[in-house]
C-alpha cells in the first residue's frame, strides 16, 4: 500500500467532499460545517489510513453520514440548493435572453426535483452524475450493493423524468 498524506492525497479531495455535503444538506454553511468535521475525524483516524483500501471512498463515507446526521438533527430539507446561484446564465444561449431565462427555469426545476428524492436515491445520482464514481465507489461509500446503487439511480431517474414531463405539461 502506498503511503497517504493528508496535504497531497485528502486535502484536495475538499470540494468533492463539499458538494457530497452540500447535496445532502442543501444549505451552503452547514456543507462546509460537514467538510471541516469529515477533515478533523479523517486526521483523528491517522494511524489507519495505511490499512484503508480507498482513501477517497473513506473520506466521503465519512462526509456522507457526518451530513445525513446533521440533517436528522437539523430536519432541515426546505432550503434551496445554492442561494445567490439563480441569476448565472448559461453562456451558450447568451444572445437570447429569453432561451436564458427557460434554461434558468429548467435548472431551477431539475434541481428542485432531485432535491425532492430520498436520501439515498439523491445520494446516488449525486455522486454517479456529478461526482463521476462508478457504481462500485459509490456502493463501498453508501454502505449498499452495486445493485441497490443501480436500483437507487434508476428509480431516481424516473421520477425525475415523470415529475419533469408533469411540470412540463402542467397547463397545456
Amino acid at each position: 500500500m502506498k503511503k497517504i498524506s493528508f496535504k497531497t492525497d485528502i486535502l484536495p479531495l475538499k470540494n468533492e467532499l463539499y458538494r457530497l455535503a452540500l447535496r445532502i444538506t442543501l444549505n451552503p454553511a452547514e456543507a462546509e460545517d460537514v467538510v471541516q468535521d469529515t477533515m478533523i475525524k479523517v486526521w483523528n483516524r491517522r494511524e489507519a489510513w495505511d490499512d484503508i483500501e480507498s482513501i477517497e471512498a473513506f473520506c466521503l463515507t465519512i462526509c456522507r453520514n457526518l451530513a445525513l446526521d446533521r440533517m436528522r438533527h437539523l430536519e432541515n430539507q426546505n432550503q434551496s440548493l445554492e442561494e445567490g446561484d439563480h441569476d448565472k446564465a448559461d453562456q451558450s444561449y447568451a444572445s437570447n435572453p429569453e432561451e436564458q431565462a427557460m434554461q434558468r427555469d429548467r435548472i431551477e426545476l431539475i434541481r428542485q426535483l432531485i432535491n425532492e428524492l430520498p436520501e439515498k436515491q439523491r445520494s446516488a445520482m449525486q455522486l454517479r452524475e456529478f461526482e463521476g464514481k462508478s457504481y462500485k465507489e459509490i456502493a463501498s461509500i453508501m454502505a449498499v450493493s452495486e445493485e441497490q446503487v443501480k436500483v437507487n439511480i434508476f428509480r431516481a431517474r424516473q421520477a425525475i423524468r415523470q415529475k419533469y414531463i408533469e411540470t412540463e405539461k402542467y397547463g397545456l
